[in-house]
């Protein structure tokens, strides 16, 4: 049985989004569309008020997959869609959807002006707790959004993908992970900005301002290991383009920034748990809440 891409819904605009995305990325990945709508049980009392009658449940239950099936199917003819409906509390119903599933895609509410994601409890549980990778997709995502503009400036779909942004940690790099972020790139003919943030050790931090020296060498070192890490894929995957960018600082700011001009940004999580359970690095939450492109998530160990 072939794995599917499988998507969150609930009749959300974000959610819809986000099956949107997932239909274009189920048809590069050649697989199923599985759409998952999940309903929360509700204390006896409150499931008798006016809003929630049987009426009202049939709708979140049986109308909005069915009406999102048959778009995604006139919008993507030839895609394999199906839809189920499962009853439980959302973030462990969807981790438990994923056993069948090449990734996950959740749909995030837009911020305003600035741009970025409001990831919710349920996607944050989801991500802290997936072993597959997880894709986050805001309210509005259209599909031009991530191609270039054309020569009067205009999104459109017809034009080549942005880039595919990869946050990478060298002292730590998984193969899983950049395995993740080069095929995404190959199958979208586009290419992979891999972006590296260094900071130096504590014990040179307090003279690097006035040592250029020292800084310049830690630079050419980061930069150094970074090619190193990334060579075995660059000659896996000769075709695609490979930019390396070390940058001093926060990894979490200058992936952002990246995000601008992305199609998709992939980052990481570390799959092992901590005293106080499974937790989402600074990194991987900054980016989350604020990249104005898609993210995938990608656990590792």
């Amino acid at each position: 049985m072939p794995r599917t891409v499988t998507v969150g819904l609930d009749g959300s605009a974000e959610s819809r989004a986000a099956a949107e995305w997932a239909a274009h990325e189920a048809q590069l990945l050649g697989l199923p569309l599985k759409l998952v709508q999940v309903w929360e049980p509700v204390p006896p009392p409150m499931a008798q008020a006016p809003l929630l009658s049987a009426e009202r449940q049939r709708y979140w239950t049986e109308r909005i997959p069915r009406e999102t099936s048959e778009g995604i199917r006139l919008r993507h003819p030839g895609l394999d869609v199906t839809s189920e409906q499962l009853s439980g509390r959302p973030s462990d119903v969807l981790v438990g959807a994923m056993k069948d599933a090449e990734l996950l895609v959740l749909g995030s509410r837009a911020l305003g002006g600035i741009g970025g994601f409001l990831v919710g409890s349920v996607g944050l549980s989801v991500v802290a707790h997936a072993d597959r990778p997880v894709v986050f997709v805001r309210a509005g995502e259209q599909a031009a959004d991530e191609h270039e503009t054309d020569p009067v400036d205009t999104p459109s779909a017809a034009t080549p993908f942005r880039p595919v942004v990869l946050g990478l940690d060298i002292e730590r790099p998984d193969d899983g992970l950049i395995g993740f972020a080069f095929a995404a790139a190959a199958r979208r003919g586009t290419s992979l900005r891999v972006v590296h943030g260094w900071n130096p050790p504590a014990y040179y931090s307090h003279g690097l301002s006035i040592d250029l020296e020292l800084h310049g060498a830690l630079a050419v070192r980061e930069s150094t290991a970074l090619t190193e890490v990334l060579r075995p894929w660059t000659e896996k995957f000769p075709e695609t383009e490979v930019t390396e960018e070390c940058h001093y600082g926060s990894p979490g700011n200058h992936l952002v920034d990246a995000s601008h001009k992305a199609s998709l940004v992939v980052v990481g999580r570390r799959g092992r748990r901590g005293p106080l359970g499974a937790r989402i690095g600074s990194v991987t939450h900054a980016v989350l809440h604020h990249s104005t492109a898609p993210v995938a998530v990608v656990s590792h160990g």
